[in-house]
């Protein structure tokens, strides 16, 4: 799946309700496990982690953006 540019996966675990998810942005990944009963709020729950990871490169790269959003879509595009 894609999410703000951004590719990721959330799949199911041995263990009922437990997904676990992976992403990358720029050389950093991430990944961990969640606990939903439904798949669509595991996706959910790694999107708002994407979104915070990007708020902060955004805002390492950009101190002081008026819109962390823009900014976050401007550092990912970023070589």
């Amino acid at each position: 799946m894609t999410y703000k540019g951004v590719e990721f996966t959330v799949s199911m675990t041995a263990v009922p309700d437990v997904w676990k998810w992976q992403f990358q942005i720029g050389p950093q990944v991430r990944s961990g496990k969640t606990e939903a009963k439904l798949q669509l709020l595991a996706v959910r729950r790694v999107q708002s982690q994407i979104d915070r990871e990007l708020r902060k490169l955004a805002r390492a790269e950009h101190p002081g953006a008026e819109n962390d959003d823009v900014a976050a879509q401007r550092a990912l595009r970023q070589p």
